[in-house]
């Protein structure tokens, strides 16, 4: 089931997913609930996942680009690319809030969401998501 019908929701459980970007290729390997790797933000099967916020935070003294992006396939990089975001300079020690709940959107089973990053190790990308079914 790609995308279901959330009229009959049995369950929303709030998450946070995040990822700092060892290098500055795409990077899809989000990691939550402390240990679990989610590729993507890409839900389970009979689950869509509804983003309700994305912040970058640059962790060193020197401006960095950040890019936050959509793809039409569960495998980020293999499907058509729909930015967010992108190439926006993070100055250095601050944040930028790229989405947040009045811009929310959803993630279905055959979408996923990939951040690169201008300069390694030096964003921090946090996502906020409710998981529906």
């Amino acid at each position: 089931m790609a995308n279901p019908n959330i009229v009959n929701v049995t369950s929303i459980y709030g998450n946070v997913a995040y990822v700092t970007p060892s290098g500055t290729s795409a990077t899809t390997s989000w990691t939550y609930n402390g240990t679990t790797s989610l590729t993507g933000l890409t839900p389970a099967s009979g689950t869509v996942n509804r983003v309700t916020g994305i912040v970058v935070t640059n962790v060193t003294a020197s401006a960095a680009n950040c890019t936050v992006a959509i793809a039409n396939n569960a495998t980020f990089g293999s499907g058509t690319a729909y930015y967010i975001a992108y190439q926006i300079s993070v100055p250095p020690n601050s944040s930028l809030v790229v989405t947040d709940k009045t811009t929310s959107f959803y993630i279905t089973e055959s979408q996923s969401v990939g951040v690169t990053s201008g300069t390694a190790s030096a964003l921090n990308y946090v996502a906020t998501f409710e998981a529906i079914t």
